[in-house]
């Protein structure tokens, strides 16, 4: 592990790249959902739906290749200690965060594309993937914000410029 305060503009521009990604995904994703269903069906398919069905599949492809990427770049150059050390429990929370995070992050393309090219019941587990991101995503975005606000650690400034 480095210990550097904050992180590289390389990490940051990962993360964010890879937060606005999946945020896309979880807006957009359901056309994905009426294209299998048009076709199963055997009912046309909308220009948009089809459109944004495409952007999804490409998307999470896209997602997986960053976020493998950036756990090599993780691996490679480690990651700055945390900047507030708080008590034990809350340490390993962001630690079972984070591998939640990472653990999402490689499956739900990896099932999607099982869903896309195989049917079901692949497509039945990666729909929990959406449910799973919006919760760990609103734990990860409050806990930033209790870091920002109440302890006043730089937590959430490390991930927002390279002066952290």
């Amino acid at each position: 592990m480095e210990t550097r305060r904050g992180y590289s503009i390389f990490h940051i521009g990962l993360h964010w790249l890879i937060a606005a990604l999946v945020l896309f995904q979880l807006f957009f994703g359901e056309s994905m959902t009426a294209v299998v269903d048009a076709a199963e069906g055997g009912q046309p398919v909308s220009v948009t739906d089809k459109a944004l069905g495409s952007a999804h599949y490409w998307v999470g492809l896209a997602i997986l290749a960053l976020v493998l990427v950036r756990l090599i770049v993780r691996l490679a150059s480690g990651v700055p200690a945390p900047a507030g050390r708080g008590p034990k429990w809350m340490q390993v929370a962001a630690h079972a965060s984070h591998g939640l995070f990472y653990v999402l992050l490689l499956a739900a393309p990896a099932i999607g594309l099982l869903a896309f090219y195989l049917g079901d019941p692949w497509g039945d587990v990666h729909s929990l993937a959406k449910p799973a991101f919006i919760a760990l995503i609103a734990i990860h975005a409050v806990a930033a914000l209790y870091h920002q606000f109440w302890l006043k650690d730089g937590t959430l400034k490390r991930m927002l410029s390279t002066a952290g």
